[in-house]
């Protein structure tokens, strides 16, 4: 009999907890069911991120070649050369001195006196220089076969020497005929011959062997026409210190203006690198032959 009741109240006690339980989990717990693993759907969610992955990775290589569609890669031949051909170093840096000394004593205390005259003379004596240099450019254009250019400064010479009464004013330029002045320094560049050393010019500064070479043709066609008796005789002489003294004073520079003690390093590399980007420009239809990487500037 006791057997029999305790069995009974275990019974009771059971039920009781098994409904608080049931009654606890239909309030507070939530069951989820994940789904079941397949091999199936493991195999899908593969494909996809490797369709994916391959997708990225075209897209990263369509942009590479993009990229060095629009930047070329650049070698060595296209890097400009920080050595300037300079042979004649030594007589060179003697010219520079003597050009800044005769700068400071001479050329600017000119120079500065001249400026003090009244603007309307000094842009009529610029003017009338320029008007007599067309005659070298119509026939340095003619040299190197540019013709139109040559016309266009043939043009700028008739229109200044008639209406701008001997080249006094500037009219050609009012009827929109810019200037644009060659020599025969740029003749020379234009028929293949390259700058050459640098070299320093007594009285006129910064040269190269072409430009210097140039700088006598230009002298010599000068001559060699004389218009209007100015380039024989005395007269020439005057004007010719007319002419370089108007230069000078519009032009800004200042020997050892800066304090470097590079100065002179700093003007070769700069007006070397100034030719060789003008002849780059006169050869853009025909390019030279590329120069050799090592080889120094002007070479």
């Amino acid at each position: 009999m006791r057997i029999r009741a305790l069995v009974a109240l275990l019974a009771v006690a059971v039920g009781a907890g098994s409904l608080g339980l049931g009654g606890c989990a239909s309030q507070g717990i939530t069951i989820h069911r994940m789904p079941p693993e397949t091999p199936a759907a493991k195999n899908a969610a593969a494909i996809q991120k490797a369709e994916a992955l391959a997708e990225a990775q075209e897209a990263a290589k369509n942009q590479q070649q993009s990229g060095a569609e629009a930047v070329p890669q650049l070698t060595a031949a296209d890097a400009p050369p920080l050595e300037t051909y300079d042979p004649w170093e030594r007589l060179n840096r003697f010219n520079y001195r003597f050009n800044a000394r005769f700068d400071e004593a001479v050329f600017l205390p000119v120079s500065n006196g001249y400026r003090r005259v009244p603007s309307p003379i000094r842009s009529g004596v610029n003017h009338f220089f320029a008007n007599l240099a067309e005659v070298d450019s119509v026939v340095n254009y003619t040299l190197q076969g540019r013709l139109g250019r040559g016309v266009r400064s043939l043009g700028r010479f008739a229109i200044n020497s008639t209406i701008g009464i001997g080249g006094l004013f500037d009219f050609a330029t009012k009827f929109h005929l810019a200037s644009a002045p060659t020599g025969f320094g740029t003749t020379l560049s234009k028929w293949g011959m390259h700058p050459g050393p640098f070299l320093v010019i007594p009285f006129f500064g910064p040269s190269t062997l072409r430009e210097g070479v140039g700088l006598l043709g230009d002298y010599g066609t000068s001559y060699g026409i004389n218009l209007a008796n100015l380039y024989r005789g005395n007269q020439s002489w005057g004007l010719g210190v007319l002419n370089a003294v108007d230069k000078r004073s519009n032009i800004s520079f200042r020997y050892y203006s800066t304090g470097s003690p590079f100065e002179y390093e700093t003007i070769r590399f700069l007006y070397v690198r100034k030719l060789l980007l003008e002849d780059e420009g006169l050869h853009k239809k025909d390019p030279r032959k590329p120069r050799t990487p090592d080889a120094p500037a002007g070479q």
